[in-house]
């Protein structure tokens, strides 16, 4: 898919892709776009926190592991293929308990048929909150 600008693909990721699913659930929006790299906010309230008040490792992963696999959708063609996270590895560095965390998918590889991510989870002050690694399989539909 091609799109005119910035704006115009955030807009139809945030309309087309987060709806009816986990993404709306947990609030993710993606913000920014660029030719090798996708991000995402996610807000920190009791809807993603664990029994401790803390923002829970499962939504950092989802966070996570939705970015990724969104990028990945940007480097293929939707009509004839689809991505599908393989291995998700992610280590859990500083805790959170309120504010926005953005996510950060980095291309290492986007290959034709595996692409590798780097997402870097990071809190208001820039500080890394979670540090993942994202495969993706892209497959024939």
């Amino acid at each position: 898919m091609k799109f005119a600008s910035e704006t115009e693909l955030l807009a139809y990721l945030n309309e087309h892709i987060v709806r009816g699913n986990m993404l709306e659930t947990l609030r993710i929006r993606f913000t920014a776009a660029g030719p090798d790299y996708l991000e995402a906010e996610m807000p920190v309230d009791s809807r993603v926190h664990q029994p401790l008040g803390l923002l829970h490792g499962g939504a950092s992963a989802a966070l996570a592991e939705s970015v990724g696999s969104t990028a990945s959708y940007l480097f293929i063609d939707p009509e004839r293929q689809e991505a599908r996270g393989i291995d998700l590895q992610i280590n859990h560095l500083r805790a959170v308990r309120s504010g926005t965390v953005k996510a950060r998918a980095q291309a290492i590889h986007t290959g034709r048929s595996l692409h590798l991510w780097e997402i870097r989870i990071t809190d208001t002050e820039d500080r890394m909150v979670a540090h993942a690694k994202l495969t993706n399989m892209i497959l024939t539909k």
